[in-house]
């Protein structure tokens, strides 16, 4: 049955991205996901073709989610600090993303599982950024390709390296104030870094 499918590649979708946001895409094995996931391995194959697939596939569909969630307003009304405290927000709701992407870039050399279907993702903040530049509502001094990407890791450092966070600021990222303490300079150094400095 066709809900029988879509649940059971639910399932091994669930598993794969908790094994592989906590071993990354090397140490995790076919054999943990079919386990977790209480699936015959075969299903995988059947369905993902191979542990890379399923692993592209899972990226994929977490960009599809951040993306949806958290867009850049239109040039008139965009508020980069607003935009990256989103970002801020919604890593913070789903923190396996930064290790998903993390685990990413530690296991590909020079290839992007699935990038002409990731890439989209960006490039709309990227000509939302351009859009607001001409309009005047934020500075042009950096190219914004560069600019999107300083708000993203802006953003969603603080959950890349919990560790770092914890060593410079003796927060370990559970306490709701010093979440909060860490969106609103999140929100401060945005908005600072895309206007212009007083001359």
């Amino acid at each position: 049955m066709a809900w029988d499918t879509e649940q059971t590649r639910r399932r091994l979708k669930e598993a794969a991205t908790e094994e592989f946001a906590a071993n990354g895409l090397n140490g995790t094995t076919v054999e943990r996901i079919a386990r977790r996931a209480s699936v015959n391995k075969e299903r995988l194959y059947h369905y993902f073709g191979d542990k890379e697939q399923l692993y592209a596939a899972i990226l994929n569909d977490e960009l599809v989610r951040i993306a949806e969630a958290v867009q850049l307003p239109s040039a008139e009304d965009m508020d980069v600090g607003e935009f990256a405290g989103r970002v801020f927000d919604y890593h913070s709701s789903h923190p396996h993303l930064a290790r998903l992407l993390h685990w990413e870039g530690l296991s590909y050399a020079g290839k992007i599982p699935l990038q002409e279907k990731r890439t989209p993702y960006y490039t709309a903040k990227v000509d939302a950024i351009k859009a607001a530049q001409r309009a005047g509502g934020i500075t042009d001094e950096l190219d914004p390709a560069d600019l999107a990407f300083m708000l993203i890791a802006l953003a969603a450092w603080w959950f890349a390296v919990p560790q770092v966070v914890q060593m410079l600021t003796g927060q370990t990222g559970d306490d709701p104030a010093d979440r909060a303490k860490q969106r609103a300079a999140v929100v401060i150094a945005a908005r600072r870094l895309a206007h212009d400095p007083p001359r």
